[in-house]
């Protein structure tokens, strides 16, 4: 046993027991509106930010918001060995910063008056805060936090950049097109951050890679960058790089690599394989948790499990701004 991670694995178990969980989202989705259902979350586990949510944006991003404060409450009750891992895992907030910083750079805006990037349903890279309502206030990573402190004060994207590459996230590419590449560049990097904190959740990384590269090339109609070749070829290789099919793509990855794309037939159902892969995290976040033993790999579970449980909620909150009857999105994962 190791002793020293009893805390984080008591209260990391204890975190996953009060997440909404799928038949709640799956009620929640079949609301008449959006209203109905902040209302429904007033006892949960996301009221807290919920409660001043007026629109689905607002909504959606309070869940992650909820997540993140969920992991900064974990990585107090962790060892200091344990610290790198959730940091990892937290990472995506910092990420989502900064391309919100690097947008508003772009266009001349002031940071805090960047337009949101909150990912909806299917997990696609956002930007928010952690308090406030306001979709354009950053996330507060607090002591979570890497190299952000630093970076937000950039002034321009051609100060951003060399920030940027002296910083844990590495070269960015050129100033010139970095709000364009940046977003697929730093998920990239996070997805290699995660792989290597926590082996377990390397599976999960290369599958995610396995849809950014198969969104860039077939959705986007872009060709990835030499530094977004380099961080995802420890995951899925290079052969994937030229592929303009799903067909050429599936040929260009490993056997198991591939299964990320199983049953997807067209690049617009690239949703489902989103979908089917935030089930797979849960399901092996569950068996995370169920270990016998204190260790990172309870705490990586119940990391896993809030963030699907949030994804779900998510996915549930945008069916009932639509006007209810059910997720198209929930019914993937079912």
């Amino acid at each position: 046993m190791q002793a020293d991670w009893v805390a984080a694995t008591v209260r990391g178990r204890s975190m996953a027991q009060r997440r909404l969980g799928a038949g709640a989202c799956r009620s929640l989705s079949t609301l008449p509106n959006l209203p109905a259902a902040v209302e429904a979350l007033a006892g949960s586990v996301y009221a807290g930010e919920l409660a001043a949510a007026r629109t689905l944006q607002e909504a959606q991003l309070a869940t992650r918001r909820t997540v993140l404060w969920q992991l900064r409450v974990l990585a107090g009750w962790l060892p200091a060995n344990g610290t790198p891992l959730v940091r990892a895992v937290a990472a995506r907030f910092e990420a989502d910063n900064i391309v919100a910083l690097a947008a508003a750079l772009s266009a001349g805006t002031p940071p805090d008056e960047a337009p949101d990037r909150t990912p909806g349903p299917s997990g696609r890279s956002g930007h928010s805060g952690h308090s406030g309502t306001s979709a354009s206030t950053p996330f507060d990573l607090g002591g979570l936090a890497t190299a952000w402190p630093r970076l937000r004060t950039a002034e321009s994207l051609d100060t951003l950049q060399p920030m940027l590459a002296a910083s844990p996230w590495g070269s960015p590419g050129p100033a010139d097109s970095l709000s364009a590449t940046l977003p697929d560049t730093l998920a990239a990097v996070w997805l290699r951050r995660v792989a290597s904190a926590a082996p377990a959740a390397r599976p999960w990384a290369v599958a995610a890679a396995v849809l950014l590269a198969a969104r860039l090339l077939l959705v986007d109609g872009g060709r990835p960058t030499e530094r977004q070749v380099s961080l995802l070829r420890p995951l899925i290789g290079t052969g994937w790089t030229e592929a303009s099919s799903l067909p050429e793509l599936l040929l260009a990855l490993s056997p198991a690599a591939g299964q990320a794309l199983a049953g997807v037939q067209d690049p617009r159902e690239l949703w489902r394989a989103e979908a089917a892969l935030a089930g797979r995290v849960e399901t092996d976040g569950f068996s995370l948790l169920r270990a016998g033993l204190p260790g990172p790999g309870v705490v990586l579970g119940a990391a896993a499990v809030l963030a699907a449980d949030a994804w779900r909620v998510r996915a549930a909150l945008a069916a009932a701004g639509s006007g209810g009857g059910g997720s198209e999105v929930l019914d993937a994962v079912a």
